[in-house]
């Protein structure tokens, strides 16, 4: 299943943050609590943790990107395909 790694909000005033760097590539896998990816926002800058254990995806939003919270900005699979012998 594909879950999203949203852009979280982090205080009653922050509308949007910026994604400094993603600690994992596509592809890598992930742990959950793992910190995956840096934001900065308007006052400091966050670390964020993987919500699901898996296979990161998809990042949507790249380094140097403005997102609104809650914004989607990449996808973790649980599921891991495998192929068959």
């Amino acid at each position: 299943m594909l879950h999203s790694v949203i852009m979280p909000k982090q205080g009653l005033t922050m509308e949007e943050g910026k994604v400094l760097r993603w600690r994992k590539k596509e592809g890598e896998r992930v742990e959950k609590g793992e910190i995956i990816l840096e934001i900065e926002t308007d006052k400091v800058v966050l670390e964020i943790e993987a919500e699901y254990t898996g296979i990161l995806r998809q990042i949507i939003a790249g380094p140097d990107t403005i997102v609104k919270v809650t914004e989607n900005i990449g996808y973790i699979d649980d599921e891991v395909y495998t192929p068959d012998p």
